[in-house]
C-alpha cells in the first residue's frame, strides 16, 4: 500500500515543537467550540455502547456505564468524539500519503519474528485499552485534556504511562539488539 516513493527512515519530520504547539491550539480550539477537551477512549464506548443496544437492549438500559452514552437515544455518529477519532485517522493517512511514507509492514526489531511482535502490539493495544478504562479516559484524553486542566490524577497517569514504559522496555529490548 505505497502511495508514492517512501521517504528514507530519518528524512524531514515536522519540527515537535511547532506540532506540540499546533496540537495546544487544536486542544484550544477544542475547549472554545465543543467545550470540552480532546479524547478517544469516549468515541469507542459510544460505539459499543450502541452495538450492546442494538444486540442486548435490556443489558444496555440496566448497565450504568452504557446508560450515559444510550441518553437520549443518541446514535454514536452524533456524538462528536466519533467523528474526532474519524478525523484523527482521516488526517493521519492524509498527512503520510502526503509526506511519501504509507507503506504496509511490521516494525520489529532483528529478532523477533512478525507473528511475536504483532502478538506483542495486540497485548500492550489491550493493555492500554483496559488501562483507559480504569484510568476514565486515555492517553489524549487524560494527558493533554487534564493535563491542561492540571487534574492531578492526569499528571499521575502520565507519571505512570512512562515509568510503565520505561520499565517495559527494559523487558523488551532483546527485540531490538
Amino acid at each position: 500500500m505505497s502511495a508514492s516513493k517512501p521517504r528514507a527512515p530519518g528524512s524531514a519530520y515536522m519540527n515537535p515543537y511547532l506540532a506540540g504547539v499546533g496540537l495546544g491550539l487544536v486542544l484550544l480550539a477544542a475547549f472554545v467550540v465543543m467545550g470540552r477537551g480532546l479524547g478517544a477512549s469516549g468515541a469507542f464506548s459510544a460505539v459499543i455502547a450502541w452495538l450492546m443496544d442494538l444486540v442486548a437492549p435490556a443489558h444496555a438500559a440496566a448497565n450504568e456505564y452504557y446508560q450515559g452514552y444510550l441518553e437520549g437515544g443518541t446514535h454514536p455518529l452524533k456524538a462528536w468524539l466519533v467523528f474526532e477519532v474519524l478525523g484523527l485517522a482521516a488526517g493521519a493517512l492524509l498527512s503520510g500519503l502526503l509526506a511519501g511514507r504509507v507503506r504496509l509492514s511490521v516494525e520489529k526489531g532483528p529478532r523477533v519474528g512478525n507473528g511475536p511482535r504483532l502478538a506483542a502490539a495486540f497485548a500492550g493495544g489491550m493493555l492500554m485499552a483496559i488501562g483507559a478504562h480504569l484510568a476514565r479516559g486515555c492517553t489524549s484524553g487524560q494527558a493533554l485534556s487534564g493535563g491542561a486542566l492540571l487534574n492531578a490524577g492526569s499528571w499521575a497517569f502520565m507519571i505512570m504511562v512512562f515509568v510503565g514504559g520505561y520499565a517495559t522496555a527494559y523487558f523488551m529490548r532483546w527485540q531490538w539488539r
